[in-house]
């Protein structure tokens, strides 16, 4: 008696082609990241010099677009806003300061990626 023979198993695998399509994917994200990343880090800097100047308690206007100024020359990644772009509010006998801002990141050619930042002092 004879034993059939096993059916050929499937090869799995990446085929070359495949293997182009997920290089350009995760080039294409990496690409990207490494774009964004520098404005992600210039707002979360600004956010940083809001909050020290709202913890300052300052009295008037000025006095806070002044001292985030002053911030501003200490921390060189921030160049999207000033001291005139903030928004001070005064929220139960607290100063509250808000910001917001466009940045524009040229990805290729003519395309952009257009990211709306915002923040308020807590």
């Amino acid at each position: 008696m004879t034993m059939p023979s096993p059916r050929p198993s499937r090869q799995r695998g990446l085929t070359l082609f495949g293997l182009l399509f997920w290089a350009i994917v995760v080039g294409a994200v990496a690409y990207l990241v490494l774009r964004v990343f520098p404005t992600v880090n210039e707002y979360l800097t600004i956010k940083r010099s809001i909050e020290k100047v709202a913890a300052a308690s300052p009295n008037t206007v000025a006095e806070v677009r002044a001292a985030f100024d002053r911030q501003k020359e200490i921390e060189y990644s921030i160049s999207s806003i000033s001291g005139k772009d903030l928004e001070v509010t005064k929220e139960n006998d607290k100063i509250v300061i808000g910001f917001a801002y466009d940045k524009e990141i040229p990805i290729y050619g003519p395309v952009f990626l257009l990211i709306k930042y915002e923040g308020r002092s807590k």
